[in-house]
């Protein structure tokens, strides 16, 4: 349930379904953002659904100095599960199911949701033209991509190369920190990669002071990242990736030699 005043802030897909007159939120969701501002309990519920146990509730922090949204009073209050479509039987209460391609307003910001399966089945992503940001949770990380849990190569190949067709200069904002280890194991795989060498010695430097290395940009993803690079020789060399091996044989090949790093 969205109350009258949080409606105004945001508006939803326009293929959502009417929303439920009772609340249908877990009381561990409810106490995460209870009396937070507005963004960061939208961004709770939004992201939470994706997994139930597994959510990545603070994306949304980021957002409220890159988009300047102004604060909302903390008395008000979301009551309102959003999750992706493709979850909705198997998490209960998801009051609005998302869909691929949608559009919507969220404090004057239109927002394209992007299923993006590989991690999870029903995993999204969520993209801001306007403020040039796309939230990717666990589906792309700074060097590197989630775990398999649930899908498999092709997907997170599918799902990787939908987001590398945003604009070079995105921003991406991920549900972990993890670049650090990241980059060890990609300067194991590709160590004659300069632009990799000069980013890992960038985080580095950036950790040691505990400094955050998110968000990072898609065209240095595209430079860094092997999980982007399927095809570089030298990543194939290394890992004994056949020539005539698929990206996707490929993608699977580097995931598997990241879970036993």
């Amino acid at each position: 349930m969205l109350s009258k005043t949080c409606s105004l802030m945001a508006s939803l897909p326009c293929s959502s379904p009417r929303v439920r007159g009772k609340p249908s939120m877990w009381p561990s969701v409810r106490k995460d953002w209870f009396g937070k501002n507005l963004l960061y309990g939208f961004g709770s519920l939004l992201l939470r659904p994706l997994r139930t146990l597994h959510g990545v509730g603070n994306l949304f922090g980021a957002a409220r100095s890159m988009c300047n949204i102004t604060n909302v009073a903390s008395s008000l209050q979301i009551e309102l599960v959003i999750g992706s479509g493709k979850d909705k039987d198997r998490i209960p209460g998801i009051d609005i199911a998302l869909h691929d391609g949608e559009t919507w307003m969220f404090a004057r910001h239109q927002v394209l949701v992007m299923e993006t399966p590989g991690h999870t089945r029903g995993h999204v992503s969520y993209y801001f033209p306007g403020c040039g940001a796309v939230f990717t949770g666990d589906t792309l990380f700074s060097l590197s991509c989630g775990k398999l849990f649930e899908g498999n190569p092709e997907q997170m190949l599918s799902s990787l190369r939908k987001i590398m067709s945003l604009p070079d200069d995105t921003n991406i904002y991920c549900g972990h920190e993890y670049t650090l280890s990241n980059s060890k194991f990609a300067l194991s795989i590709e160590p004659e990669n300069e632009e990799l060498q000069e980013y890992a010695a960038q985080v580095a430097h950036l950790r040691s002071k505990k400094q955050p290395t998110i968000p990072t940009t898609l065209k240095r993803e595209k430079q860094c990242n092997p999980f982007l690079r399927t095809s570089s020789p030298e990543i194939r060399q290394n890992l004994r990736i056949p020539a005539t091996a698929s990206d996707a044989q490929a993608l699977g090949v580097i995931r598997q030699a990241k879970d036993n790093f």
